[in-house]
């Protein structure tokens, strides 16, 4: 190891920013800090993968369109036993370490779940010792930044990369051709078919590595991020005879395949671009994969016994079609050998059953741009419909349903059936979703293939959402149960038994209180209203869509405002309610939903008669650093999604390890969270996913309930009249008609009696504060399952077939 001290840091900041320490800024500290572990990280990097490409361990390839890993400074500097040296060198100097560590930017490498989970079994993976490279795109913009000018969402360019990202590491030596559009050349003959793709355009990806780290453990992983490159494509000529902005079309053509996360789909060149991102990204990272293992000298028949690619969501299925184009074009392997070679080192990942979300691209995308990947889709449906015509004599609906090809309106590729047939299984992201793969959605794959679709349960890094994100939590927890479950997460049981030590309430409230007041902080920084930190603090944060149900909450909202309005009663408890999400920039209704948000917030703020019984705060430009502050504050998590939408989700799993109770429906991860935490410890509510069937069944008719609801019709008409929008009485009409004329699609009204019933009770329970202070502390110790070691674990046993090295698999089987 190298030798730790204030001369190891000055050093690194004379030569990385050329500044003597007394005129050094804070940010340049912050890169001397980040340079000081890189120290320490490529020595340790360098001979790991060494090491591992000697050991013939297993690899997993983890391929995600999103990763969002927070900030690494002050997770890095305790790894490596570097906290107290750079604390007490910058304050030799004037300077707080968690001030400069304010500085450091979270990396826009995603939007939201999706990303932190990936993120998440990342860690977990180096954690437990597995070797594993995350696959992803290094964006230089990111989703967007939110700002909010007067209640409306505003987007802007999230330049992440203006002071540049201390951790990643260039890699020139690592490019990889990807092509685009051209024809398709047939080289063979009737007994030996060979076929060369001749694409019109090649686009050069380069790759940018960040390091992994697990904790206190020898394993260092990879995230392996690629950029488009545009070096040297400037057309000098043009630019010469004065055509300044032609000159540079082709360079800005290659980099917007990496400017934005998701590129907006309301027009047909954002769908074109988002696909040929999708391709780019995929083609750049099975090509690497293919090259790692042909390094190693190993016949390409003994690829899925040392590989295996996990597929994030629909957006990387891809990759399936490029590995089989390149066994068959590129190494000449037969068609048969290169599928089954294929279908054995894939697995997929399914995190939504909601058809638009349910990735599907035209014919004419691929006959345009990658007609070759179209001949093989082609073989592949071939190939599926033989294997099921074979297990279903004349089943012709059956044959329909399954094909890789949608052939109603313009004839497209189901993405998800794509991946479901080129992968050896299949995952949910939590029991009832995964029942619901099995019955519903692709109930056909799973009495076709049994066993195929598996469910593991998403899970957290309770390194990043404890020891990061709640310090002072984690040493009362070792104070009492050590700090082993940091390593072996069923040891956070153990802290069961201490909920009814009043001593323990006592301290185990004071931290929460202490992290409330941190919060009030920032939302009378960041949204300029002061919040009392003794209310209730009630949480919403979630992207905005209709499904999560953000109405349902500003209805209570509304409700609870309107009824202290008429009503005074000086014996309700004050409640503070916490908004904050993104909305997609094309989805108007959410847009306007956030809107709302804002108006009901600036009424409900300056009403005198609610003043000191309710708050309302929406805290923009939601992140990982944002929820880090949000969610060791909270006291009641609202996750309260129309049943059967939410596939699993990871902020009830953050929220509650952080010692808030859940208010929500029997959805996703709810559901297994109430049975962890005790039925009585968690607010359950609204209809089941086999209600809402019934409901839908039935013919739901939200004017029922606007008519026989006093309530719920008070709340609407108080809307709908401009109450919130006073210079626009209209506003907030299409809000209102969703819920009534357009037939309320997510059941919010239906749910809306319930749900007001159920935040009385979490009202009442809030003021007896022994027994919430009780509740919540066996809301974090019945949490221990949702570690994502605990995933991670799953995945090795159920999909990868991989073991656990650096001596960890003694200690995993006797934690388990």
């Amino acid at each position: 190891m190298i030798k730790t001290d204030s001369q190891s840091l000055i050093r690194n900041l004379r030569s990385l920013t050329g500044r003597p320490p007394e005129s050094a800024s804070p940010r340049q500290w912050l890169r001397a800090m980040a340079g000081l572990v890189r120290e320490h990280i490529g020595a340790h990097w360098a001979d790991g993968a060494r090491a591992r490409r000697h050991a013939g361990e297993r690899r997993v390839y983890y391929l995600s369109m999103e990763f969002l890993p927070g900030r690494l400074l002050m997770q890095t500097l305790r790894s490596f036993g570097l906290y107290e040296s750079c604390r007490r060198t910058l304050a030799d100097y004037g300077l707080d370490l968690e001030v400069v560590a304010e500085l450091e930017v979270d990396p826009a490498l995603g939007n939201g779940g999706l990303g932190r989970l990936a993120a998440c079994l990342l860690d977990s993976m180096a954690n437990l010792g597995l070797p594993a490279y995350g696959y992803g795109m290094r964006y230089d913009c990111g989703l967007f930044e939110q700002e909010i000018e007067d209640g409306w969402q505003v987007e802007r360019p999230d330049t992440w990369l203006r002071h540049g990202n201390p951790w990643e590491v260039p890699r020139a030596d690592l490019v990889h051709p990807v092509g685009f559009g051209g024809r398709v050349v047939d080289h063979g003959c009737a007994k030996l078919p060979r076929h060369e793709w001749l694409p019109e355009d090649e686009i050069l990806a380069v790759a940018h590595d960040m390091p992994v780290l697990g904790y206190q453990s020898e394993r260092l992983n990879t995230l392996r991020l690629w950029s488009p490159s545009s070096f040297g494509e400037l057309d000098l000529r043009s630019f010469n005879d004065g055509e300044h902005v032609g000159a540079f079309a082709r360079r800005n053509a290659i980099e917007s395949l990496s400017q934005v996360l998701y590129p907006g789909d309301a027009s047909p060149a954002g769908r074109e671009l988002r696909f040929k991102q999708e391709y780019f990204f995929v083609s750049a990272s099975v090509q690497d994969i293919l090259r790692r293992f042909r390094r190693l000298g190993r016949p390409l028949d003994r690829l899925p016994d040392e590989i295996v690619i996990q597929i994030n969501d629909t957006h990387p299925s891809l990759a399936i079609v490029e590995l089989l184009r390149l066994l068959v074009d590129r190494h000449h392997l037969d068609w048969e050998q290169a599928w089954q070679l294929t279908r054995q080192s894939f697995a997929y990942t399914n995190h939504t059953l909601m058809p638009e979300a349910l990735e599907t691209w035209p014919l004419g995308y691929f006959e345009k741009l990658l007609p070759r990947h179209l001949e093989l889709i082609y073989g592949i449906n071939d190939w599926l419909l033989r294997d099921v015509g074979s297990r279903r004599l004349n089943d012709g609906g059956l044959i329909r349903r399954m094909s890789l090809i949608d052939e109603d309106g313009d004839r497209r590729v189901r993405m998800a059936h794509l991946a479901i047939a080129g992968s050896r299984r299949v995952n949910g992201v939590s029991k009832i979703h995964t029942e619901l793969m099995q019955r519903t959605t692709f109930a056909d794959f799973a009495a076709l293939y049994p066993g195929k679709i598996v469910n593991i349960t998403n899970g957290i890094s309770f390194r990043r959402w404890l020891l990061d994100a709640n310090p002072d939590l984690v040493e009362l927890l070792r104070s009492r149960i050590g700090d082993g479950w940091l390593r072996e997460p069923d040891r956070l049981a153990a802290l069961a038994p201490h909920a009814d030590d009043p001593a323990f309430r006592a301290a185990f409230r004071a931290i929460k209180h202490r992290n409330k007041l941190r919060l009030a902080e920032l939302i009378a920084r960041d949204c300029g209203i002061p919040v009392d930190a003794g209310s209730l603090f009630d949480v919403h944060i979630k992207r905005i869509h209709e499904y999560k149900r953000q109405l349902l909450k500003l209805l209570h909202v509304v409700a609870l405002y309107d009824r202290l309005r008429r009503e005074p009663d000086p014996r309700r408890g004050a409640r503070t309610v916490v908004f904050a999400g993104k909305a997609a920039p094309n989805y108007v209704m959410a847009k306007l939903i956030l809107k709302l948000i804002h108006q009901v917030a600036w009424r409900v703020n300056t009403d005198p008669a609610v003043a000191g019984r309710l708050r309302m705060a929406f805290i923009p430009d939601y992140g990982v650093r944002k929820a880090q502050v949000i969610i060791p504050a909270a006291d009641l998590s609202e996750q309260i999604s129309t049943a059967g939408r939410e596939a699993s989700g990871t902020g009830n799993m953050k929220l509650a390890l952080n010692g808030a109770l859940t208010i929500g429906t029997l959805d996703g991860a709810n559901i297994e969270i109430r049975e962890a935490v005790g039925a009585e410890n968690f607010f359950a509510f609204g209809a089941t996913i086999d209600e809402v069937a019934a409901l839908r069944a039935q013919g739901y008719d939200p004017w029922r309930i606007y008519h026989g609801d006093a309530e719920a019709r008070a709340v609407l008409d108080l809307i709908a009249s401009g109450h919130f929008s006073p210079s626009t009485p209209d506003l907030f009409r299409p809000v209102v008609d969703a819920l009534t004329s357009g037939g309320d699609p997510y059941l919010v009204l239906a749910d809306f009696s319930a749900y007001l019933r159920c935040q009385e009770r979490v009202e009442a329970d809030f003021a007896d504060v022994e027994q919430w202070t009780r509740r919540a502390i066996l809301n974090t110790a019945g949490t221990a399952t949702f570690s994502s070691d605990h995933a991670v674990r799953r995945y090795a046993e159920l999909v990868w077939n991989t073991g656990l090295s650096d001596g960890r698999a003694k200690q995993v089987a006797a934690a388990e």
